[in-house]
């Protein structure tokens, strides 16, 4: 069997291949669950009216002669807070964002024992974090962002 193609008829085949390439693309984009991304906030505008306020802590946390760290164990993500300010004092939340899923997200609310906290393992799944924390300490409000690996 010899099949002999022309050039026109190689010329719309390729171009329908191309086509029906770049649409199952289209597809698993807009009809497929596992390729839905949701945005960080759905308040977008009112919550870009905040954001001054977001860099005047993040300026107030600049300040501080440590910063707030944070590590993988096998309980889950230890944080450990500076300890120029009074434990006591520090109230605040711990929030982590998903940017794959927003079903994931939590916040935590801020309870330490001796600067230390530990979120457990039962509430993370291991891929990429916003971790924001947002904590006062009587006088001055601070803010804490990072992308963490779980």
């Amino acid at each position: 069997m010899n099949l002999k193609l022309s050039w026109s008829t190689g010329i719309i085949i390729a171009m329908i291949s191309f086509m029906i390439f770049i649409l199952s693309f289209v597809y698993k984009a807009v009809a497929l669950d596992e390729y839905q991304h949701e945005l960080v906030s759905e308040d977008y505008y009112k919550d870009e009216l905040h954001y001054q306020e977001e860099i005047d802590k993040l300026n107030n946390a600049g300040i501080l002669s440590k910063d707030i760290k944070l590590k993988n164990t096998d309980q889950g993500i230890h944080i450990v807070f500076p300890e120029e300010i009074n434990e006591s004092s520090i109230k605040g939340s711990i929030t982590f964002l998903r940017l794959s899923n927003e079903k994931l997200d939590f916040t935590e609310k801020i309870d330490l024992t001796e600067y230390e906290q530990i979120i457990p393992a039962e509430k993370l799944v291991s891929g990429k974090w916003i971790v924001k924390i947002d904590w006062e300490d009587g006088k001055n409000n601070y803010l804490f962002k990072e992308s963490w690996f779980y």
